[in-house]
């Protein structure tokens, strides 16, 4: 079935591995350039303590954007959970 596939669209097939490739490649030659923002590459590159901890509080500030969906998830999460189980617990002491 597969080998039937390929065959009725070895072109579109072809045609698509060439494109993926010319873009890998094109990704892996302009990947030399793509270092970090400006910033945070000035911050570092700086030897003194000021820039180093402006790099610091970039860093910082990326991982607090970064776990900020999960602690809100998590929160909501816990709430629903207390929740159900507080009205499992009245509807149990009221069925007795």
């Amino acid at each position: 079935m597969l080998k039937r596939l390929f065959i009725n669209h070895r072109s579109r097939i072809t045609d698509h591995l060439v494109a993926g490739g010319l873009a890998l490649l094109v990704v892996t030659l302009l990947a030399s350039d793509a270092h970090a923002c400006p910033t945070c590459r000035e911050g570092l590159a700086e030897n003194d303590p000021h820039g180093q901890s402006m790099a610091a509080g970039y860093y910082y500030s990326i991982l607090f954007m970064m776990s900020m969906p999960f602690i809100i998830i998590t929160t909501f999460g816990s709430f629903a959970y207390r929740s159900v189980k507080k009205a499992e617990a009245e509807r149990a002491a009221t069925q007795q």
